[in-house]
């Protein structure tokens, strides 16, 4: 049974920040779910960018259905229409596209999977108003600033917005783009620490997740 498009935007809207993540090794790619969850944060999204994307998606999955029952894992870098359907398939609670493509629209729609575009302009925001999003990935963030989300804002008052990219893991970063209306902020590798990642050091991947999550928990 299909999961509502508005219980997974609660989520967002609750865990506030967006893990975006992907790797080679599989191992890697569970630990660092794992961290996050120790964390706090209850959404997930693994990239479809590498050679191991769907196997290591499934294994993911798997280790969410047996241990991480209250996680809403997702799917983000999804271009085409027939690769959400793959990723649908395989039990991905949510759909992320750094683009607005029409027909991964109506396939998600017909799939009842909530789908998340990616927009720049203004237009491109309209096209995904027209096509029923409810939750826009602002993309790329370092490019827009919290200053567009203030200023696009008035002219979408029922869509909810979620920067992708450029946004630190910080109190000062984080409050501004909250401040601006954002409702969650999607973060890679200035929350995920690639030295870190590296060394393996998963416990002090955990407690900088921690740190920034105490961060927004207070904004508005």
């Amino acid at each position: 049974m299909a999961i509502s498009a508005d219980t997974v935007i609660a989520a967002f809207e609750q865990s506030r920040i967006i893990p975006v993540f992907y790797h080679d090794d599989a191992d890697v790619c569970l630990a660092v779910m794992q961290a996050c969850y120790d964390a706090g944060l209850r959404v997930f999204e693994f990239t479809s960018r590498g050679a191991n994307a769907r196997p290591n998606f499934a294994i993911l999955r798997d280790k969410k259905l047996t241990d991480m029952p209250d996680l809403y894992l997702g799917i983000g870098t999804i271009k085409r229409a027939e690769d959400a359907a793959i990723y649908s398939g395989m039990g991905a609670d949510f759909i992320v596209s750094p683009i607005t493509d029409p027909a991964t629209a109506e396939y998600c729609r017909s799939a009842d999977i909530l789908w998340i575009p990616g927009c720049m302009s203004p237009t491109e925001i309209s096209v995904a108003e027209k096509h029923q999003a409810k939750l826009v990935k602002l993309f790329p963030g370092n490019v827009l600033g919290p200053g567009y989300v203030n200023a696009i804002k008035p002219l979408f008052p029922q869509l909810k917005f979620m920067p992708t990219g450029g946004v630190e893991p910080t109190e000062e970063s984080m409050s501004a783009w909250f401040a601006s209306g954002v409702v969650c902020v999607g973060m890679g590798s200035n929350l995920l620490s690639k030295s870190l990642i590296e060394k393996k050091d998963w416990e002090a991947l955990k407690e900088k997740v921690l740190q920034s999550f105490a961060f927004v928990k207070g904004m508005k």
